[in-house]
């Protein structure tokens, strides 16, 4: 009975130390050794090194996937995207069709082409490369240049008009002419023939799976017409009266200067059209031609043929 008694009291005394006693800081760290680390520093195993595959399992492959096909995009495919190159009939068809639809023309371009076949052609023939590479070809698919060609082509005329003093019928037969035979029917049979003779002379080896289109060819002939019709038909239209149809020695060198001038112009920049295209080789060939102009220069003298008055005559007497 008295043990019962001690037992109890015993159990009551430890009951009240338990209540009242703070427990301490080891009671909430781990044991020593126990192999947990009080404060991690490092990232867990799985994050630092990725799971080897063991043997059978399947080896995960990685596919490499272009950025622009990643994700759908919901907005429409850009106006200058082409998935590939039109045909000549399409080009051909979507190019006249522009013809009569003048607000779709952009003549700022087209004028600032203009002035840059002058002044720098070169970068004339670098928006051509740009061209090609945002719209998958060379030639020019909008009609505002040859149209602002024409504008020029009507102005020269009544410059001819007025020095030649021709009636309205005669006016509208030389603008007539100027037009279709001079520009256009020369241009098309000149690209033709440059045409022809790129595509089977100059066509790199490597590059036979590939051709030279035909109405690049001839925006390089337009490109190259427009300075000698700027100097022939419209420069020295104020200097032929009172200069040039002179039959003074001077006057025949100033006339045929600009015919050496005007013809220049013209191969310069048909080399340049067509040293532009990746394709071909060797296009120096087209400058073949200047070392002879200053020996015509000078057999024209010598000969005492005047050029600018000869051309003048032809206009006179063999069209009008």
């Amino acid at each position: 009975m008295a043990e019962n008694i001690r037992f109890c009291l015993a159990q009551e005394s430890s009951g009240r130390e338990g209540v009242n006693s703070t427990p301490s800081i080891d009671h909430f760290l781990p044991p020593p050794h126990s192999g947990v680390n009080k404060y991690p520093s490092s990232p867990p195993a799985s994050r630092l090194h990725s799971p080897t595959p063991t043997l059978g399992s399947p080896t995960p492959t990685h596919t490499h996937t272009p950025l622009g096909y990643r994700y759908a995009s919901p907005l429409p495919s850009p106006a200058t995207h082409r998935h590939g190159c039109m045909t000549a009939a399409a080009k051909r068809y979507k190019y006249l069709r522009r013809l009569l639809k003048f607000r779709q023309m952009d003549f700022e371009f087209a004028a600032w082409q203009m002035v840059y076949l002058f002044v720098a052609p070169q970068k004339v023939y670098r928006n051509f490369q740009y061209r090609k590479q945002t719209k998958a070809q060379f030639a020019r698919d909008d009609p505002a240049f040859v149209v602002l060609l024409c504008m020029w082509l009507c102005v020269t005329s009544v410059g001819f008009a007025v020095v030649l003093r021709l009636s309205v019928a005669s006016f509208l037969t030389f603008l007539l002419y100027t037009v279709c035979v001079d520009t256009l029917a020369v241009g098309v049979a000149v690209a033709t023939l440059l045409w022809l003779f790129t595509n089977r002379r100059l066509v790199k080896p490597t590059c036979q799976d590939q051709d030279v289109e035909w109405g690049y060819a001839f925006d390089v002939h337009l490109n190259a017409f427009f300075p000698p019709l700027m100097i022939l038909h419209f420069f020295q239209l104020f200097f032929y009266h009172v200069f040039i149809s002179q039959d003074w020695f001077v006057s025949r060198l100033f006339g045929n200067l600009l015919w050496v001038f005007a013809i220049a112009y013209y191969i310069y920049i048909t080399f340049l059209g067509y040293s532009a295209l990746p394709i071909l080789q060797q296009p120096r060939v087209f400058l073949f031609a200047l070392p002879v102009l200053p020996l015509l220069f000078v057999i024209s003298l010598i000969m005492g043929v005047n050029l600018c008055a000869g051309l003048m005559n032809f206009y006179q007497y063999r069209v009008l």
